[in-house]
Protein backbone atom coordinates (compact mmCIF):
# COMPACT_ATOMS: atom_id res chain seq x y z
CA UNK A 1 0.00 0.00 0.00
CA UNK A 2 1.48 3.55 -0.87
CA UNK A 3 1.55 5.38 2.73
CA UNK A 4 1.31 8.15 0.99
CA UNK A 5 -2.32 7.92 -0.90
CA UNK A 6 -3.64 6.21 2.63
CA UNK A 7 -2.17 9.52 4.53
CA UNK A 8 -4.15 11.73 1.81
CA UNK A 9 -7.29 10.02 2.21
CA UNK A 10 -7.50 10.13 5.53
CA UNK A 11 -7.13 13.55 5.48
CA UNK A 12 -9.84 13.32 3.00
CA UNK A 13 -11.60 12.13 5.63
CA UNK A 14 -10.62 14.83 8.40
CA UNK A 15 -11.46 17.54 5.79
CA UNK A 16 -14.59 16.05 4.60
CA UNK A 17 -16.34 15.25 7.98
CA UNK A 18 -15.32 18.56 9.89
CA UNK A 19 -16.78 20.52 7.03
CA UNK A 20 -20.00 18.14 6.97
CA UNK A 21 -20.61 17.67 10.74
CA UNK A 22 -19.63 21.52 11.94
CA UNK A 23 -22.50 22.72 9.42
CA UNK A 24 -24.83 20.05 10.32
CA UNK A 25 -24.18 20.80 14.44
CA UNK A 26 -24.29 24.37 13.33
CA UNK A 27 -27.80 24.37 11.85
CA UNK A 28 -26.39 27.01 8.64
CA UNK A 29 -24.13 26.02 5.66
CA UNK A 30 -20.70 28.45 6.13
CA UNK A 31 -18.33 29.71 3.69
CA UNK A 32 -15.30 27.96 5.83
CA UNK A 33 -17.88 24.43 5.76
CA UNK A 34 -17.51 24.45 1.97
CA UNK A 35 -13.84 25.29 1.73
CA UNK A 36 -13.88 21.93 3.90
CA UNK A 37 -15.66 20.48 1.46
CA UNK A 38 -13.30 21.04 -0.95
CA UNK A 39 -10.55 20.32 0.79
CA UNK A 40 -11.79 17.04 1.05
CA UNK A 41 -12.72 16.29 -2.56
CA UNK A 42 -8.82 17.76 -3.84
CA UNK A 43 -7.39 15.02 -0.94
CA UNK A 44 -9.78 12.23 -2.18
CA UNK A 45 -9.26 12.43 -5.85
CA UNK A 46 -5.42 12.91 -4.97
CA UNK A 47 -5.24 10.19 -2.53
CA UNK A 48 -7.30 8.46 -5.03
CA UNK A 49 -4.92 9.25 -8.06
CA UNK A 50 -2.14 7.64 -6.63
CA UNK A 51 -3.72 4.71 -5.32
CA UNK A 52 -5.07 4.01 -8.90
CA UNK A 53 -0.99 4.63 -9.84
CA UNK A 54 -0.26 1.93 -7.04
CA UNK A 55 -2.79 -0.93 -7.81
CA UNK A 56 -2.89 0.01 -11.86
CA UNK A 57 -6.10 1.38 -12.12
CA UNK A 58 -9.55 1.31 -11.03
CA UNK A 59 -11.26 -2.09 -9.40
CA UNK A 60 -14.17 -2.73 -10.98
CA UNK A 61 -16.21 -3.82 -8.12
CA UNK A 62 -17.69 -2.42 -5.34
CA UNK A 63 -15.38 -0.48 -4.11
CA UNK A 64 -14.09 0.97 -7.52
CA UNK A 65 -17.94 2.09 -8.35
CA UNK A 66 -18.67 3.72 -5.12
CA UNK A 67 -15.49 5.12 -4.94
CA UNK A 68 -16.03 6.81 -8.56
CA UNK A 69 -19.74 7.82 -7.39
CA UNK A 70 -18.49 9.23 -4.19
CA UNK A 71 -16.31 11.75 -6.20
CA UNK A 72 -18.65 12.42 -8.67
CA UNK A 73 -21.10 13.32 -5.20
CA UNK A 74 -18.64 15.39 -3.15
CA UNK A 75 -17.90 17.15 -6.57
CA UNK A 76 -21.77 17.97 -7.21
CA UNK A 77 -21.49 18.56 -3.85
CA UNK A 78 -19.36 21.46 -3.29
CA UNK A 79 -20.55 22.84 -6.46
CA UNK A 80 -23.88 23.68 -5.18
CA UNK A 81 -22.64 24.63 -1.73
CA UNK A 82 -20.78 27.25 -3.13
CA UNK A 83 -23.60 28.28 -5.34
CA UNK A 84 -26.15 28.24 -2.28
CA UNK A 85 -23.58 30.93 -0.85
CA UNK A 86 -23.34 33.08 -3.73
CA UNK A 87 -27.15 32.84 -3.90
CA UNK A 88 -27.56 33.69 -0.24
CA UNK A 89 -30.34 31.21 -0.64
CA UNK A 90 -31.27 31.29 3.70
CA UNK A 91 -33.77 28.10 3.21
CA UNK A 92 -31.07 26.06 1.24
CA UNK A 93 -28.45 27.21 3.75
CA UNK A 94 -30.69 26.08 6.50
CA UNK A 95 -30.98 22.74 4.82
CA UNK A 96 -27.99 21.94 2.72
CA UNK A 97 -26.64 19.55 5.91
CA UNK A 98 -29.60 17.20 4.82
CA UNK A 99 -27.62 16.43 1.42
CA UNK A 100 -24.19 16.53 3.33
CA UNK A 101 -25.29 14.05 5.29
CA UNK A 102 -25.91 11.59 2.36
CA UNK A 103 -22.60 12.52 0.25
CA UNK A 104 -20.59 11.57 3.47
CA UNK A 105 -22.87 8.64 3.98
CA UNK A 106 -22.23 7.60 0.69
CA UNK A 107 -18.39 8.15 0.94
CA UNK A 108 -17.84 6.00 3.75
CA UNK A 109 -18.39 2.84 1.30
CA UNK A 110 -15.52 3.45 -0.26
CA UNK A 111 -13.44 4.46 2.57
CA UNK A 112 -14.31 1.21 4.59
CA UNK A 113 -14.87 -1.50 1.87
CA UNK A 114 -10.98 -2.23 1.76
CA UNK A 115 -11.10 -2.70 5.56
CA UNK A 116 -13.97 -4.81 5.02
CA UNK A 117 -12.87 -6.92 1.92
CA UNK A 118 -9.76 -7.76 4.25
CA UNK A 119 -11.50 -8.96 7.32
CA UNK A 120 -14.01 -10.95 5.32
CA UNK A 121 -10.91 -12.64 3.47
CA UNK A 122 -9.16 -13.36 6.61
CA UNK A 123 -11.77 -14.69 8.02
CA UNK A 124 -11.91 -17.13 5.42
Amino acid sequence: MNPTAVIVINLALLFYSIGVWSERIQGRLKVWHTVFFWFGLVCDTWGTGMMFDYVGGMSYDIHGFSGLLAIILMLVHAIWATFVLIKKDEKMIVSFHKFSIFVWLIWLIPYFSPMVFQMLEAAK
